[in-house]
């Protein structure tokens, strides 16, 4: 496996990913799936040099995707801090994918000039609250159940990270 910066070529499998995490619901607080076209603009957002789109992948699968990207875009006195988001295929959960990317984007934050990372996520979500708390991420706010999904209704967490650099 090897972590890369996306590429247009790459946008049908990172689509399926995020469509598949949709389909399943908890994992996201959207509730319909994105066609290509859809998703054109959103990708096009991520650029290597202010907030990248890593993949990781195998020959030319993809087996998940982690963005960065701003927080409260626009807003200069936040321009140090970023949100951090990941999507794993589900055949690929449990192998230290999200893991690795993770590693990687934390690894970027100082080039990025990226001081602070948040990560918003669905209070069920326990496999992302336990790979942001085991690479030091800390809950810092709770929205209680905000999240409307056909199968209740569930908190919406900020969790947040101080990088040292």
């Amino acid at each position: 496996m090897k972590i890369i910066v996306a590429e247009k070529e790459d946008l049908a499998q990172i689509v399926a990913i995020y469509n598949q995490a949709i389909e399943a619901g908890q994992n996201t607080a959207d509730t319909e799936t994105f066609s290509l076209e859809e998703r054109q603009a959103w990708f096009e957002s991520h650029s290597v040099e202010d907030y990248p789109l890593l993949l990781a992948k195998e020959s030319d699968v993809v087996l998940g995707y982690l963005t960065i990207s701003p927080y409260r875009y626009g807003r200069k006195a936040l321009k140090h801090t970023a949100e951090i988001s990941y999507y794993i295929h589900f055949e690929h959960h449990r192998k230290g994918v999200a893991t690795q990317l993770m590693q990687n984007a934390l690894s970027l934050c100082e080039s990025l000039d990226i001081k602070t990372l948040i990560a918003i996520l669905i209070g069920c979500n326990q496999g992302s609250i336990k790979l942001l708390e085991k690479n030091g991420f800390k809950e810092w706010g709770n929205m209680p159940e905000i999240v409307e999904l056909d199968s209740g209704n569930f908190s919406h967490l900020y969790y947040g990270l101080h990088l040292k650099h």
